[in-house]
């Protein structure tokens, strides 16, 4: 009996697997706020849960004109979704379609791939030189069928990030028709003088787009919550196909309150900022290679194929840390950056596994 198919490609992509295990005492698989989310966050949210039975602003109006009080940016132009996920799908369902490609770094973000092939666009990896995208490989890549070129910035799972100087130069050497979505979900943990998030070029831009979440600093994770500005011309687009009503109503309560909480904001940087230098000082301490990281997390290299059963033994530890096989980089392990007791705990769990 037939029964109904998918488009051809849709049972190749391999499902996307969240480092989730509710079990583990610790969980430095998901790059979650290491200090929670603010409490003025989570009681808006409780607040909120008295008119669930109400069906949200449907254009978030309130949260993206705080969004845009709070980064400085015109409302109009910003979309709101169900994390940063939902927009990067949604950018590539308007601008990628069968027979086009899209252009990434080697070891991007996974999602890019998997909404580009879901789209029915092929995928254009380009190398990466030690652990950072580089942009003459990318721009090596662009072809006739490109469409949109994805940068994390900084990337996630490496950490590393591109200078502004770079990721205008990416810019510069795309046609007007290919759209450059500069994803910085990870922009609040930046210090870096020669880094910007990517607004001003999506200002003076017009197949520019940039993308933010709440998931992270301001810890929402569990909201789904994210955020794009755009040229306005590409908030049209994702206007006119993304769904009515796409984030709940006590989401942007939650969103609403974290945006009036930045000393929250300021607290939860410091804490990762002290938190992770002293993680790759035990890293190092332990003769263990890593890369550098200016996000919420740290990509460590395990010696002698070590990467799996050394996860194992983290997790039934307690802890719990992302596999990198699907990044091809499988002798890798991310870790983020939880609480002080966390990290302590993982790099124990780390001196005691090492060598079997």
């Amino acid at each position: 009996m037939a029964t109904p198919s998918p488009r051809p490609g849709i049972l190749d992509i391999a499902p996307y697997k969240p480092g989730l295990a509710p079990r583990a005492a610790f969980n430095l698989a998901s790059n979650e706020s290491a200090l929670g989310a603010s409490k003025k966050a989570i009681d808006a949210y409780g607040a909120a849960a008295r008119s669930i039975h109400l069906y949200p602003d449907g254009s978030s109006s309130a949260l993206r004109t705080r969004i845009g009080e709070v980064y400085g940016l015109d409302p109009q132009r910003i979309i709101c979704g169900a994390g940063s996920d939902e927009l990067l799908q949604l950018l590539c369902r308007a601008y990628a379609g069968a027979g086009d490609t899209i252009v990434q770094s080697e070891h991007g973000f996974l999602v890019y791939a998997l909404a580009a092939k879901a789209c029915g666009a092929g995928v254009r990896s380009a190398p990466e030189r030690n652990l950072t995208a580089d942009v003459d490989a990318m721009r090596a890549l662009i072809e006739s069928a490109t469409r949109i070129v994805f940068i994390a910035n900084p990337n996630n799972p490496t950490g590393t990030y591109v200078s502004d100087r770079e990721i205008r130069r990416l810019r510069d050497g795309l046609r007007e028709d290919v759209l450059l979505v500069v994803d910085s979900a990870y922009a609040e943990y930046m210090e870096e003088d020669d880094y910007d998030a990517g607004a001003a070029l999506v200002e003076e831009s017009d197949n520019v787009v940039m993308t933010r979440t709440f998931s992270k600093i301001y810890g929402l994770a569990g909201l789904r919550l994210g955020w794009a500005f755009c040229p306005a011309a590409v908030a049209d687009v994702l206007n006119r196909i993304r769904g009515p009503f796409n984030v709940g109503a006590p989401a942007q309560a939650a969103a609403l309150a974290a945006l009036d909480d930045q000393d929250f904001v300021a607290r939860n940087r410091e804490h990762n900022r002290g938190e992770r230098d002293r993680m790759a000082q035990q890293l190092g301490g332990l003769g263990l290679e890593f890369t550098p990281s200016f996000a919420n997390f740290i990509l460590v290299r395990i010696p002698e194929g070590r990467a799996a059963p050394v996860r194992r033994a983290l997790e039934a530890g307690g802890v719990l840390v992302r596999d990198m096989a699907a990044y091809r980089l499988p002798d890798h392990l991310r870790i983020s950056i939880g609480s002080t007791e966390a990290n302590r705990r993982a790099i124990e769990l780390l001196e005691r596994n090492l060598h079997g």
